[in-house]
């Protein structure tokens, strides 16, 4: 009887036989397991680099649509102001053109008056 109940222990154990027993295969189903759940924590871990790289894709590409917008933002700015100061020179120029005829006729109208000597000098001013 307690040959039979050590044969036994030893067909469990494998050990007499060279073979993997019965508590040997336990633990390699059990490594299995802790295998498949490895796997499943790569594939998890997958996920989470996948959703960890789609993130910084949107937030890549929401910054590149915010840099976007304050450059277009200054150089509507920027187009404004130039624009604005164009016309503003414009108008400058054009009264520096006006203002200068004026000067022009006044210079004009005085040399004229000295070269036509008139016949009273107290009516010159």
């Amino acid at each position: 009887m307690r040959r039979e109940r050590g044969e036994r222990e030893e067909r469990r154990r494998g050990e007499r036989r060279g073979e993997g027993g019965e508590e040997r295969r336990g633990e390699e189903r059990r490594r299995g397991e802790r295998g498949e759940e490895r796997r499943g924590e790569e594939r998890r871990g997958e996920e989470r680099r996948g959703e960890e790289e789609e993130r910084r894709e949107e937030e890549r590409e929401r910054e590149e649509r915010e840099e976007r917008g304050k450059r277009e933002g200054r150089e509507r700015e920027e187009r404004g102001k130039r624009e604005g100061r164009e016309r503003e020179e414009g108008r400058r120029g054009k009264e520096g053109r006006e203002r200068e005829k004026r000067e022009r006729e006044k210079k004009e109208k005085r040399e004229k008056r000295k070269e036509k000597p008139s016949a009273s000098s107290s009516s010159q001013g």
